[in-house]
């Protein structure tokens, strides 16, 4: 298990998580994450990393204004100072027991709850649960950049199933936003141009 960081905060449908700055197994735009509740009955909440903030504070301030600034000086700041890295996450399911979910959790997860980089296997688990009902949620979210979102979100899975070994899920998937974003033109060109610029290989046309 790849421990990403902790809860800082939450709500019903996503949360906050701080991570170290020099962290390397931070989470990506769009990386799949899990954060265990209970181990009986096993009880996991599944989200979406979709904004990510770097932090400053009064030092990195007068840093930026600073002149002649050494590289000694600028690397420090970022390794050994106590200021986190922020991700927003979007709570896309869960699982209980063993049953994936695409709902949103029951109850959100506490602070300090510890997060986690979810493994290509995991991935590939929770996606090919049920019908894809978790696009609803990601599609749902306003003032952020949904077509680049789910067009990371399906080049992943792309990749961990070319690791994993499952097969055709993509194709369905791209044929299942396009028929949730029928009736909003607008919102399914920029998903649609977002998924083009992602290359992803489909084994079949469209």
């Amino acid at each position: 298990m790849i421990e990403a960081g902790r809860l800082l905060r939450s709500n019903s449908s996503g949360c906050v998580v701080g991570c170290k700055l020099s962290q390397e197994n931070t989470p990506a735009f769009g990386s799949l994450v899990r954060i265990p509740l209970t181990e009986k009955p096993f009880y996991q909440v599944f989200a979406l990393v979709y904004d990510i903030n770097v932090l400053d504070d009064g030092l990195v301030r007068q840093l930026v204004i600073a002149e002649g600034v050494s590289d000694e000086i600028i690397l420090d700041n970022r390794l050994n100072r106590n200021v986190p890295l922020e991700l927003s996450a979007l709570f896309v399911g869960y699982q209980l027991e063993g049953e994936i979910y695409h709902l949103l959790p029951p109850k959100p997860p506490l602070a300090l709850d510890l997060i986690y980089t979810c493994s290509q296997e995991d991935l590939c688990h929770f996606c090919g649960a049920g019908r894809f009902g978790y696009f609803r949620h990601i599609l749902r979210l306003e003032d952020l950049t949904v077509g680049e979102l789910l067009a990371t979100h399906l080049k992943n899975v792309s990749e961990a199933q070319e690791t994993v070994g499952a097969a055709g899920w993509i194709e369905a998937a791209t044929r299942e936003v396009i028929t949730l974003l029928r009736d909003d033109y607008a919102n399914l060109m920029r998903v649609l141009g977002a998924l083009s610029d992602a290359r992803l290989e489909y084994p079949q046309p469209l």
